[in-house]
């Protein structure tokens, strides 16, 4: 045991933090061996097999060529539950499960029917339902590689939800009559200049299409999720977006002018405003 934690260790300390390095030894020895960190504790002087040793060997490979360690293992965990990625979908960021924690909070006991567009791995809808046990929920998202994960792990959360493919900036999405209690979104808002000071090993593994967006016009996706969202909403139900920090203050502006109302911008557990609530009341 202890051969391969100093292997780990040997290998990644020039790419990685200490807490960075203990993080992936910890799920490397989950994925590899099935021993959790006090199992590890108490086996240190146990032997590893040789297949299990070129196992860790070849993360290790990936791992120097900067391959997220979520991707390389096949799954990651998000609100407490564990989700299947691959390089379809982005991995799920702490962030976002404070937008989850938000709305499960607005509406504990409650039985909402939910609408996530640009599901990608399905982890919003799926940790909302997994919250919200009286809750419905739908996704939407334009890639049809993403679908199928996110169907699979709806699948592995044992939770149900409608999946259907969409195209927000075509305006292709279904053409039902279905009002929702909860719109919420978290769709691509790093902008194509931001993109030169983000990490390789998202830049170069992570999907584009779920990531970036034009400087030109970057709220593009706001602009038409609040326009469905005007005609999808139920009177007093809520819109919630994740948000670049950079853009707080003019999403507010924009959900404003669309006629929403109490529109709240909240912050994350960094300080940066990252969230943004906003609410159809009936006039």
């Amino acid at each position: 045991m202890q051969v391969a934690k100093n292997l780990i260790s040997h290998s990644l300390s020039p790419l990685y933090s200490k807490e960075e390095i203990e993080s992936i030894t910890k799920l490397i020895f989950e994925k590899v061996l099935g021993l959790t960190r006090l199992q590890v504790y108490l086996n240190q002087h146990e032997i590893i097999s040789a297949a299990n040793l070129a196992q860790i060997k070849e993360i290790l490979n990936r791992l120097s060529h900067f391959e997220p360690i979520q991707y390389i293992l096949g799954e990651t965990e998000f609100y407490g539950l564990k989700f299947i990625v691959n390089q379809a979908v982005l991995i799920p960021r702490p962030e976002t499960e404070e937008l989850v924690e938000w709305i499960v909070n607005d509406f504990k006991n409650l039985s909402p029917k939910i609408l996530d567009i640009g599901t990608g791995s399905g982890c919003i809808p799926i940790s909302l339902l997994k919250n919200l046990p009286e809750a419905l929920a739908e996704a939407w998202d334009i890639s049809s590689e993403a679908l199928d994960v996110a169907k699979l792990n709806a699948s592995l959360n044992q939770v149900d939800i409608g999946f259907c493919y969409a195209d927000v900036l075509n305006s292709v999405f279904p053409e039902n009559q279905k009002l929702y209690d909860i719109i919420v979104s978290n769709p691509p808002y790093v902008t194509q200049s931001e993109q030169s000071q983000m990490l390789k090993n998202v830049t170069d593994y992570e999907p584009d299409m779920a990531l970036f967006i034009r400087d030109s016009d970057p709220l593009v996706f706001y602009r038409l999720i609040a326009d469905i969202a005007c005609s999808r909403l139920k009177t007093d139900g809520n819109l919630y977006f994740e948000i670049n920090e950079r853009f707080g203050n003019e999403v507010v502006e924009l959900l404003k002018s669309k006629g929403f109302s109490n529109v709240v911008l909240k912050k994350d557990i960094n300080g940066k405003d990252r969230m943004v609530k906003a609410g159809l009341k009936s006039s």
